[in-house]
């Protein structure tokens, strides 16, 4: 792919800070030289940072000798929050939005405010940078040309075991983020709803402890066993094919239906999960259960 010459890239006077502005900036993910040198300036000129975690904020804009206002922007003020910084913006300030690390609104609250300023036709810029699910991908020996971001899986056990029935059949790649507490847990659900697929992990990326591992979900599971699970995760599960996907479900589709009763999910709930796997209407399963 080629690109035109004339304006392919901005410096000086069109990099300039302009009021009015939510700048969304790329925060380094764990190594402090990929903050990028438009994004100190831009951290530098801005009238006021809005940050997940001032403290941590604060600390990482004292090592490149940035002294700015800080307000807190996180998941639990965001509504109050987003309308405040909102009102300031309308008033002519300038704002820069972090995130503790990476790039703000993937899978962070950066997307509410994102279209807060949208409705209220508020200007909104990005200025890019390290993101922890690209690199991992990237990082994963996985088909990198579709892909779905799946982000952190819910803890509820009915909204966990929607999403894998909704997944298991995805034939992109998938990303998730993974606490290191819930890491085995995650791999055994994996292995129940995906089959044994590859997968790579990919923990404290950029890091000194970086590590990528690529292996298979029995062998990730086998692994950690034994071994304790620490720092961040980034999960790169190959998509589903013929040979990748859970095959062995009974024939008789009651009997299928049953199979995921016995994991906890009501008659309704079972019907879907069943059709889905079986790629059929849930009007046939109904009627199989329903003789």
């Amino acid at each position: 792919m080629s690109y035109p010459k004339k304006n392919m890239y901005t410096t000086g006077e069109k990099n300039a800070i302009v009021g009015g502005t939510l700048y969304l900036v790329a925060t380094p993910i764990g190594n402090l030289a990929d903050l990028s040198e438009r994004a100190l300036k831009v951290l530098s000129e801005v009238d006021f940072v809005a940050a997940e975690d001032t403290r941590n904020s604060g600390l990482l804009l004292s090592r490149f000798g940035i002294s700015k206002p800080l307000i807190s922007y996180f998941e639990h003020n965001k509504r109050e929050r987003g309308g405040i910084i909102a009102d300031r913006l309308e008033k002519g300030e300038s704002c820069a939005l972090i995130t503790d690390a990476g790039t703000p609104a993937i899978s962070d609250p950066g997307e509410d405010i994102v279209r807060l300023c949208a409705e209220r036709g508020i200007p909104v810029t990005s200025i890019p940078g390290a993101c922890a699910a690209i690199t991992a991908l990237t990082l994963s020996g996985l088909a990198t040309g579709r892909f779905t971001f799946e982000g952190f899986l819910s803890g509820n056990k009915t909204d966990r075991r929607e999403r894998f029935a909704e997944l298991a059949e995805e034939r992109r790649t998938m990303i998730f983020y993974e606490a290191p507490h819930h890491l085995r847990q995650t791999l055994a659900d994996f292995l129940t709803h995906f089959g044994d697929r590859k997968i790579t992990l990919c923990r404290e990326l950029t890091k000194l402890n970086e590590e990528v591992f690529r292996t298979t979900v029995s062998q990730a599971i086998e692994e950690y066993k034994t071994r304790d699970p620490r720092g961040e995760y980034v999960l790169v599960v190959e998509g589903f094919t013929a040979l990748s996907g859970v095959q062995d479900y009974p024939e008789d589709i009651a009997e299928h239906v049953a199979a995921f009763e016995a994991e906890g999910m009501s008659r309704m709930e079972a019907i879907k999960a069943c059709a889905k796997k079986r790629g059929v209407p849930k009007s046939v399963v109904y009627d199989a259960v329903n003789k």
